[in-house]
């Protein structure tokens, strides 16, 4: 019984400390003058009130553009967005303040910010990965630009991890071809992965998939067309096997590659 008397005055105390809260915000939003604005936004900002330094900042930023005031509104408006989850939001304000304010001590740490809050926004690789290749290109320009840069390290870092996620997309979307039996589409989406990601530890399953999606293709077309895709499928097994001469997939590969031979030489006859 005790504890819930507690319990209900914590809550009432609460309750009264919000209200109060809420009723000060509201009297500097009303507020005409923007500086009481401008340094209640900065207190919110440093207590990670960020909503409500937000709703301030945009407020008094068309009055402060062109103040000294400007450039600290600017910036932490746009880190008020991203610390909301914003992301697209606070890309594009990391990208005003960089360009207005190009000789800020702010604005070399704002470029990196635009491409990385871009890549905070890079969703699962399953998914659209536009805002994850607008990220790569974003850091890559940072880094062009800032080669000496003290984010140069975390810049790299993002670009390495978005070139993982879009590795991963590109090789699920090329099995999904072969999963769905388009044995054509597979083949081209295999060599598409492995020109674009030479060095993919997917690589070794990718051309043995290539080599079997052209196996299933030649087997399951017109007999017209046989021949000509069971020699590619005998091509394929061949750079398979030159690439990798030990693969976990040799045994499988080699009974296919028997069969292409057997029906090679038997539609040639005909």
């Amino acid at each position: 019984m005790w504890n819930w008397v507690l319990f209900r005055g914590f809550l009432v105390i609460l309750t009264t400390l919000a209200v109060i809260s809420c009723s000060k915000f509201r009297k500097i939003e009303k507020s005409t003058d923007w500086r009481i604005k401008y340094e209640a936004a900065l207190r919110y900002y440093e207590n990670e009130d960020y909503y409500r330094a937000t709703v301030l900042f945009d407020q008094i930023l068309p009055i402060v553009r062109g103040l000294p005031e400007g450039e600290k509104v600017q910036f932490y408006s746009a880190y008020s967005q991203y610390y909301q989850k914003f992301y697209l939001l606070a890309s594009h304000q990391f990208k005003v303040f960089y360009e207005t304010y190009a000789r800020s001590e702010f604005a070399e740490e704002a470029e990196f910010m635009y491409a990385y809050s871009l890549y905070a926004n890079s969703p699962a690789y399953n998914l659209d990965q536009t805002s994850s290749i607008e990220a790569v290109v974003a850091m890559q320009n940072f880094i062009n630009r800032r080669p000496q840069s003290e984010f140069r390290d975390d810049a790299t870092k993002v670009i390495d991890d978005i070139q993982q996620k879009l590795e991963r997309k590109g090789y699920e979307n090329a099995k999904q071809y072969y999963k769905l039996e388009r044995y054509d589409a597979a083949v081209i989406a295999f060599d598409s992965f492995s020109n674009d990601f030479p060095d993919s530890e997917f690589n070794e399953e990718i051309a043995f998939l290539k080599f079997m999606a052209q196996y299933n293709w030649a087997e399951k077309s017109i007999t017209s067309k046989q021949l000509e895709r069971y020699q590619l499928a005998r091509e394929y097994y061949i750079e398979f096997i030159d690439r990798f001469p030990t693969s976990q997939y040799l045994n499988e590969a080699e009974k296919r590659y028997g069969n292409s031979l057997n029906k090679i030489n038997e539609l040639a006859k005909k």
